[in-house]
């Protein structure tokens, strides 16, 4: 049985990456099978897919979320906004000095008010006011920052704007983006399709808290976090074809991964929509996808909890010691991994 402890690890602050490469596809890819490293360019990627396979991706947009504020009392505040309920009502962070009581009012950068209502946990409900125009996206997008992960030590300018949102987006609602898709780029998927894989989609919205390490010892007493998933049918469609022709699941990124998971959970995929609570740790039994294109994570995280399962943990520990050894970017604009399951590996051998 694992514990927290088992998932920490040192990382030197100078691998992870602060920028993003000039090009996405320069990255380096680590292949993972088994116990079996590989140190790749991430363009290698056409030549680890094959005909038939299908390549999942997860086309959310990252939202401009980011705020900062005065409340009614003039306080300072910083908001995160973490999910869009309605055209008119979200869920954010506030930090403040003194949290902002109910039925009281901010004005975000210096442009229009909410009002705040009952707390959701840690979060609390934003309201838009009638009188101010325009709806939640548009407000955002015209007013909000950029929300960049709390390792990466600037201000957000218009080159991550570009560059910290794949090149396939679409569906706003994220607040952090699914990084393993940042690496492709246009060219890059048209060859990948010429090749005769099918590109499908999913949408998750990925929340902050993402990027928040788990604080219990005893993985079995953590509260994992929920974000909203959609699985169009065009894509059960595509991952049963793959299935049937015993080719390979590929999911880009966690999200995705997480996505396919989630409603796979009677044993096969389907369609739909819903909040997900999946927290996948050594042991979970995966159902759907066979391989997954993953960028390096955060020490005791859920996300290395994820990929210890994928891989396995002894396979995971090893590939992470070469992968700071050997200087490879980590974390959001960092370089990729591609890995295997236990299941594929044991089919192939």
């Amino acid at each position: 049985m694992y514990s927290l402890s088992d998932f920490d690890f040192d990382l030197p602050p100078e691998r992870i990456a602060q920028v993003p490469l000039p090009d996405r596809s320069a990255s380096r890819l680590l292949q993972l099978d088994g116990d079996r490293i590989t140190d790749r360019h991430f363009s290698d990627i056409v030549d680890q897919l094959q005909p038939g396979d299908v390549l999942v991706m997860n086309n959310t947009r990252v939202l401009k979320a980011r705020f900062f504020g005065q409340k009614d009392t003039g306080g300072q505040v910083e908001v995160l906004v973490e999910r869009v309920l309605d055209p008119r009502t979200v869920l954010a962070q506030v930090r403040a000095s003194k949290s902002p009581k109910p039925g009281t009012r901010i004005r975000l950068a210096d442009a229009f008010e909410v009002g705040v209502g009952e707390r959701a946990g840690e979060f609390f409900t934003l309201h838009i006011p009638e009188e101010e125009r325009g709806d939640v996206f548009e407000l955002i997008e015209a007013h909000g920052r950029l929300p960049l992960p709390p390792y990466i030590e600037h201000d957000a300018d218009d080159f991550d704007e570009q560059r910290y949102q794949t090149v396939y987006s679409k569906e706003p609602g994220a607040v952090a983006a699914p990084t393993a898709g940042l690496h492709f780029d246009q060219p890059l998927l048209d060859q990948v399709a010429a090749k005769g894989v099918t590109i499908a989609y999913v949408t998750l919205h990925v929340g902050a808290g993402t990027f928040q390490p788990v604080r219990v010892e005893n993985l079995a007493e953590h509260n994992m976090h929920s974000e909203w998933y959609t699985i169009p049918q065009e894509t059960v469609d595509a991952v049963r074809t793959a299935q049937a022709r015993g080719r390979d699941v590929v999911a880009v990124g966690t999200t995705s991964l997480r996505a396919l998971e989630s409603a796979s959970q009677s044993g096969a995929l389907a369609a739909g929509s819903g909040d997900t609570r999946l927290f996948i740790t050594p042991g979970y039994l995966f159902k759907t996808v066979t391989r997954l294109i993953t960028n390096f994570h955060l020490p005791k995280s859920t996300l290395m909890m994820l990929v210890s399962a994928f891989a396995g943990y002894d396979a995971i520990r090893k590939a992470y010691a070469h992968a700071i050894a050997s200087e490879y970017r980590f974390f959001s604009y960092g370089d990729a991994m591609l890995l295997t399951t236990h299941a594929r590996q044991a089919a192939t051998n």
